[in-house]
């Protein structure tokens, strides 16, 4: 049986590509004890005006309907890599 956790990595797995696909990127930091979620938002995410809805609109509604017991996900910032930097998309 796998953990949350895992679960949630694998689901991350699926939706990265669409991340990637825009210069972007996304990384599981933890799953607390009441299911919520906590991401690093990589690349041209961290700091896109529209980090915000694709974390709601798009990562956390599809971790919901892959893992039913996330409770919900928040991101935190994070220094972003120079190699990061050169992505100009954001989706």
């Amino acid at each position: 049986m796998t953990s949350i956790r895992d679960d949630v990595e694998n689901a991350l797995n699926e939706i990265r590509p669409m991340l990637q696909a825009d210069g972007g990127d996304v990384e599981l930091v933890g799953v607390d004890e009441d299911n919520v979620v906590t991401v690093r938002l990589k690349g041209a995410c961290d700091g896109c005006p529209m980090a915000m809805m694709t974390l709601k609109n798009g990562i956390e509604r599809r971790l919901k309907s892959m893992v039913p017991e996330v409770d919900s996900v928040e991101a935190i910032s994070g220094a972003r890599d120079e190699e990061e930097d050169e992505g100009d998309g954001c989706g």
